[in-house]
């Protein structure tokens, strides 16, 4: 095979030109990587460990005037010090043998997968790349004489402008900034392809793996080409469960919170709107499914054992708290747009849609919501997501929150995103950072502690025979950490104004650098007696401050003198925004 530059850019889409990609790709590369460890399990066997999982091949230099045939074997997944030959699911193994001759490079890859390389629908890696599949160790069988790590090489693939130092979080929980680096890497791991994509089962995107995959790519580097890729892929073939229709509107709005840039968002607004589902809506305001939609369309989670009992209706709460949250967030793009008569109908509708939702789907008696028009069971979706979106008046959200804390982790991967804002935007970060750090099979700490490097599909294999061990929907900690437990967010377009606040969660320090389009936020706390905060911005950002209070707390301190700020709850406020570098001392 032809030796490749490993470093050369090269643009997917080019690449797959039947399926109509986005005239401007965000460019990939390989990268290449030593092994981390060769070893001899056995007799005729060279174990190679790259460490992390990769979407990868190889590059093998025999020795000058060698000439030999070697079985080599890519595995996910190791038993017994071994690779698995004989995984779960479709957890990858490969084997293929190829000749050497004469010392020249040869690239070594695994076998096309038909369903991922070569269907119609799946995202295509450049030609010139051979096959790339996800794998962490090598077993190679055949090899004469002693194998040197010159001699092998893991050609990675990765985004072209991935920057590794362009964040970081440390806390004083080892564990939780294993989880951190877990789905961080998982989301650097799964750029392969140029577009976000399911893991490798299919190779295709999904609206809502591809807007947790946006926000955790925001959160771990800078450049939002990706994102944008993968939405105008989507947009083109966009996939069949209703709520993920919700989520091409939400990965909209999230472009335009982190780039403020309206010119990309004046050319797709048009093509938002059938998004919204109107054409569902009854009279109310809320959407109706037929019972094709019911029965197959309204997803709620997914695998569906994840649902909490959930039981579907034609008026369902999930379906109709996203709608609700895409009316409020069409009404935003509209007004950035300056068309203030569709913002003013959006705002109109959302209200009108809000009030029924709260009027049709809030049993009262109980203080919760229940899972559709006519329905007595109350699941933990039927609650999470209105919390997470804002949709019940302030009343209720104490009872509501109890519903959702007292079931635990009883949603995927997937709505553990949800899950997570839900808690951390009311005043339950503690439970929340609990059921992350869970000594359960339905938390991070478990995929953490198995042993994979990047995050899966499904909190454990028994919950899905068939995932993949390389699903960035995973990572949701890779965005949340950074957003809670240091709480920087943008607090207008563009990051030109920030929100920082931060949530100890009885964690006792952290700190972090999140990238913005203008520059990395630094924060750093200590929580003791005192609580101790300092942030830097970068040049051109201002922002508001929002500090943990302690029940004796007198104030926020600024080098030993009180600066201004409002007590709110167990918050304090500044009453002025900040730019530049400041260190705070809440007394």
């Amino acid at each position: 095979m032809k030796f490749l530059n490993p470093t050369l850019r090269v643009l997917p889409c080019l690449f797959a030109l039947t399926l109509s990609l986005p005239a401007l790709c965000a460019p990939v590369r390989l990268v290449d990587q030593a092994p981390a460890k060769i070893t001899n399990p056995v007799p005729g066997v060279i174990l190679v460990d790259f460490e992390r999982v990769a979407f990868a091949n190889l590059r093998l230099t025999p020795p000058a005037g060698s000439k030999q045939e070697v079985t080599i074997h890519f595995g996910e997944a190791s038993t017994d010090g071994r690779i698995n030959r004989k995984p779960p699911g479709t957890v990858r193994y490969a084997s293929t043998k190829i000749t050497l001759d004469g010392g020249q490079p040869v690239i070594a890859a695994p076998p096309a997968d038909k369903r991922n390389t070569t269907h119609g629908s799946a995202i295509r890696t450049p030609k010139e790349w051979g096959v790339v599949l996800p794998f962490r160790w090598v077993e190679i069988e055949g090899w004469q004489g002693e194998l040197k790590p010159s001699q092998i090489t893991r050609q990675a693939a990765f985004a072209s402008t991935w920057n590794d130092d362009a964040a970081n979080f440390k806390s004083s929980d080892p564990l939780l900034d294993r989880i951190w680096e877990l789905c961080r890497y998982s989301i650097k791991a799964t750029t392969f392809a140029g577009v976000y994509v399911d893991g490798d089962r299919e190779r295709i995107p999904y609206e809502a793996d591809a807007y947790i995959n946006q926000l955790c790519h925001y959160y771990s580097d800078p450049d939002p080409q990706m994102a944008r890729d993968t939405f105008d892929q989507l947009m083109k073939f966009p996939t069949w469960p209703t709520e993920w229709a919700s989520h091409m509107i939400f990965m909209a709005h999230a472009d335009w919170m982190r780039t403020g840039d309206t010119k990309w968002l004046a050319s797709r607004y048009e093509a938002l709107k059938p998004k919204l589902l109107l054409d569902r809506a009854r009279e109310d305001g809320l959407l109706v499914s037929n019972a094709a939609q019911v029965k197959r369309d309204d997803i709620v989670d997914w695998p569906a054992a994840e649902r909490d009992g959930f039981q579907f209706k034609p008026v369902n709460t999930v379906v109709n708290a996203f709608h609700i949250r895409t009316l409020a967030m069409m009404a935003d793009l509209a007004q950035a747009l300056k068309k203030d008569d569709e913002a003013a109908d959006y705002r109109t509708k959302e209200s009108k849609a809000r009030a029924s939702f709260q009027e049709k789907l809030f049993d009262s008696t109980r203080g919760i919501f229940i899972d559709g028009e006519g329905s007595t069971h109350s699941s933990q979706h039927a609650n999470l997501f209105p919390l997470a979106f804002g949709l019940l008046p302030e009343k209720h959200q104490s009872s509501v929150t109890r519903q959702v804390v007292s079931r635990g982790m009883a949603c995927s991967v997937y709505a553990a995103q949800y899950l997570m804002e839900a808690l951390f935007q009311n005043d339950a970060g503690t439970e929340a950072l609990a059921l992350i750090l869970a000594p359960t099979d339905r938390s991070w700490k478990h995929m953490v502690e198995s042993g994979t490097t990047i995050s899966w599909e499904a909190w454990d294999q028994k919950y899905k025979p068939n995932q993949d061990w390389n699903h960035a929907w995973g990572a949701a900690p890779a965005n949340i950490l950074p957003r809670f437990i240091l709480g920087a967010e943008a607090a207008a377009p563009g990051w030109g104004t920030a929100h920082i606040r931060p949530q100890p969660c009885g964690l006792k320090s952290a700190e972090g650098k999140i990238p913005t389009p203008i520059g990395p936020v630094m924060v750093s706390w200590k929580n003791g007696n005192r609580f101790q905060f300092s942030v830097k911005l970068p040049g051109g950002m201002r922002a508001q401050i929002d500090l943990p209070a302690h029940e004796k707390s007198t104030g926020v301190f600024h080098n030993g003198k009180p600066i201004a700020a409002k007590r709110s709850g167990s918050r304090w406020l500044l009453e002025k925004t900040i730019s530049g570098a400041i260190d705070l001392e809440v007394r």
